[in-house]
Parts: C-alpha cells; sequence; structure tokens
C-alpha cells in the first residue's frame, strides 16, 4: 500500500463538493472509515472538475442509513446508499469483498452467470479488497477525510503519471465478470488520454461478444457516455478499431472496417457534428445519431420491402424504420422521446424531395422539419450527390425566403378579445 500524504498530492477540500465533505464527516464522526474514491479522485489529480463524488465505506447501508434522514437505499445487484441533497446525490457503498465458493452457491448475496459475470454482489470486505475489485488501477484511489491523504493499493497513481490505463487482475476474467468494462476502457482512454495496455487491449475483440448479455437499457445509458460527451469521434475510432461497434449495432450489414466507404463516411461525419454542437453548447438529440448510423441498413430494408411486394416507398419506409428499431432496441434500448424523432427525421428524407411551393412552405412548419433538413445537408455532404446537393440548397434558400415559418421560431396564434361594450341602462 502507498499512502501519499496530504503535502504530496493537489487535491484540497476546497475542490471538493460541500454536501461530499459533510458525508465524509457524518461517517467519520459515527465511528466509520469515509473515503471518496474512483472517478472523483482521478479527475482531481489530473485537474479535472469531477461530475460526481463517490464515497466509500466500512458501514453497511443499513447503519449508513440510520446516520441520515435523507438517505434512501438502492440496488439488487449492487447495494447503494443515496444521500440526497435537493438535486445533488452523493452515493455510498460499502467496501466490497472477494467472493467466497460458498457465497456464489447460495446465490443470495453473490451470483455469477456461466460467463462469468456477476449478477449480485452484496458481499462486504476492507478497503484493500475493496480495492481489488474496482475495474481500472486509476479508479483506485482513495481519498481518506481522516487525515487527507491517498490511499493507492494497486499502483494507480504510478499507472496515472505514466499515462496508461491498466485492468486490476487477469484481464479477461474482469471482462468477463463485467463487460461493460471494455466500453469503459474506451472512454477513459479518450476521455483522459491514457492509452490502454496491452494487456487489457488485444483481449477485447475476441470477448466483444459478451456485450450480449448485457441489458439494453444498460447499454443505452453507455451509448449517451460514449457518444454524448464531446468525444464522439475519439471513441468511434477506438471502439471500431476494437471491434466493439458490431456487438453494440448488430443491425448494421456492413461493418465499420473501410474508412473510404459511404456507411463509415456517414457515421464518422455525424459524430464530427455532434462534437461541434456540443463544443458550441448546443443541443444534440439522441435519435439523430441512430438516424444516421442506422440509415443504410434502413434504406437496404426498404429496398427488400419494395421487392417483396409493391409498397410504395413511403410504405416502404415505415416499414423498414419499423423493422430496423425492433432489431435495433434487443442491443440497445431506444426511448420512443429519440425513436419517433428518428422515424420522422427518416420519413422527412421523402417529403423533402417534394419542392412544389405550396406543400414546400407547408413543411416548415413540421417539428421536425429541422432535424429533417439538417440530415439532408449530412446526406449531400456524405454521398457527394448532385441532386441532394440541389435539394439542399432548394430548402435553405426557401428558409432564407420565409424568415419564422420554421418550427421552433413560429409564435403561437394570439387570442384575438372582442373589445368591451358597455350596457346600457334599463329603461325605467
Amino acid at each position: 500500500m502507498n499512502i501519499i500524504p496530504r503535502n504530496q498530492h493537489p487535491i484540497s477540500r476546497s475542490d471538493i463538493s460541500e454536501n461530499a465533505i459533510k458525508v465524509l464527516y457524518r461517517l467519520h464522526k459515527g465511528g466509520f472509515e469515509a473515503y471518496l474514491v474512483g472517478g472523483c479522485v482521478r479527475d482531481l489529480l489530473l485537474g479535472v472538475a469531477p461530475k460526481d463524488f463517490d464515497v466509500v465505506t466500512n458501514a453497511t447501508p443499513e447503519q449508513v442509513r440510520q446516520l441520515f434522514r435523507n438517505c434512501r437505499l438502492i440496488g439488487r445487484r449492487f447495494r447503494l446508499a443515496h444521500i440526497i441533497f435537493g438535486r445533488d446525490i452523493i452515493e455510498v457503498a460499502t467496501f466490497r469483498g472477494h467472493h467466497s465458493d460458498e457465497e456464489k452457491e447460495v446465490g443470495k448475496i453473490a451470483r455469477t452467470s456461466d460467463e462469468g459475470m456477476i449478477l449480485r454482489d452484496n458481499v462486504y470486505g476492507t478497503i484493500e479488497e475493496d480495492a481489488h475489485r474496482r475495474d481500472f488501477t486509476v479508479n483506485a484511489l482513495y481519498y481518506n477525510i481522516a487525515d487527507f491523504a491517498i490511499y493507492d493499493f494497486v499502483g494507480g497513481m504510478a499507472d496515472l503519471e505514466d499515462g496508461t490505463l491498466k485492468l486490476i487482475g487477469e484481464p479477461e476474467e474482469r471482462y468477463r465478470e463485467d463487460p461493460v468494462r471494455m466500453l469503459r476502457a474506451a472512454r477513459f482512454a479518450t476521455k483522459l488520454g491514457l492509452r490502454i495496455d496491452d494487456s487489457c487491449r488485444t483481449i477485447i475483440p475476441a470477448l466483444a461478444h459478451l456485450l450480449d448479455d448485457i441489458p439494453a437499457a444498460r447499454l443505452f445509458e453507455e451509448f449517451l457516455k460514449l457518444f454524448i460527451g464531446g468525444k464522439a469521434v475519439a471513441n468511434f475510432e477506438v471502439l471500431n478499431d476494437l471491434g466493439l461497434m458490431a456487438p453494440l449495432f448488430p443491425v448494421l450489414k456492413v461493418p465499420f472496417k473501410d474508412p473510404a466507404s459511404i456507411e463509415y463516411q456517414m457515421v464518422y461525419q455525424a459524430f464530427i457534428d455532434t462534437d461541434s454542437r456540443l463544443h458550441e453548447n448546443k443541443s444534440v438529440n439522441p435519435g439523430y445519431l441512430f438516424a444516421a448510423i442506422l440509415w443504410y441498413p434502413m434504406i437496404a430494408r426498404a429496398s427488400e420491402i419494395s421487392q417483396e411486394a409493391s409498397f410504395s416507398e413511403y410504405d416502404a419506409y415505415q416499414m423498414a424504420s419499423a423493422d430496423i428499431i425492433a432489431l435495433q432496441v434487443r442491443s440497445i434500448s431506444l426511448p420512443k422521446r429519440f425513436s419517433i424523432p428518428m422515424r420522422d427525421i427518416w420519413i422527412l428524407q421523402l417529403r423533402l424531395m417534394q419542392t412544389t411551393p405550396r406543400k414546400a412552405v407547408r413543411l416548415l412548419t413540421h417539428p421536425k422539419f429541422r432535424a429533417g433538413y439538417d440530415f439532408l445537408l449530412l446526406r449531400a455532404k456524405v454521398e457527394n450527390d448532385k441532386r441532394l446537393r440541389s435539394l439542399a440548397e432548394f430548402w435553405t434558400q426557401l428558409q432564407i425566403d420565409n424568415p419564422g415559418l420554421t418550427a421552433g421560431a413560429t409564435k403561437a396564434p394570439t387570442k384575438r378579445h372582442r373589445p368591451r361594450t358597455r350596457c346600457r341602462p334599463a329603461r325605467k
């Protein structure tokens, strides 16, 4: 164990959330150990402002609840305590311990799948055991509120200084315990500018299929962290290189292997645009990204449907959209608030081909016109098609000629009130 005293590291209590400090001190005064742990300690050491602060202790979740009236216990796979301060939530976990064979057999507090994935993990232990249960060495650094020192049990400080991302323990075993660690490796590498150690990197392509067993809702959360955080292009390149895009998007018939292919260029440009918007503090709808990633599979499916039966192009698009979404949500769940706009974007590509003046001006008021128009610009840029470029120019000019008509710029009609009239006095 390596203990870095206060005068040898840059972390100050002024850099830590006030609510996290309150939790740490109350646990400490209650006779329990209390540490900041994980990403917040790592980010503070790198000079990055943490998004949240996680606390770990030797108190059980039930003991934490006795100390805090504003505590809520959550989780089945991992039992956690959430200390609620309005919108701010401080997560408190109990030190994790190693699984014994007896605990695995019982299955009530610890259970793993046949593939080695942890399904239940309520085994408590010491801080040393907790450190070895964490995923990466740089995430296993502990800030002790008792002496303000950093406790390092697995060489995380050295790896952080060396710019290397390493797993704790045997890589294949750790990936099998939680396959999402493969995605986290890519995200941490791009976010922190770290190099994934070869021992952790080379085995990933062979284990990528393990992501098939991860709940679709959890993979949607990982999708947001990977692609709606300002590092979409970098994460795409790393994930694609590691063979992790295929299990995330199995509906893709053509893997992103050829950077010159139109499928690759479409997704790559969409990620470039996403990063640009986020850096300009503009909003990004995940449905737009899914529309770009799944556009060519949807077009291919629509073509198959048209060949099978004499459906109109509009009907073929509708049925193909439903088929592609149904296949995709088996891997990454897609809430309706995102899947519906995605379908609107696709269908609008047909409606944007109608350039008769009356229909065109009416289409400007469509709630998703702007998203559909942006998608048309994306296609025109990627496909280098003269017809698409002409359409893009037409719709660009139409918006210039009709300012205020596009959705979002339209004003709600004001209610007209009839002028009040005086009542004549009744005749006597």
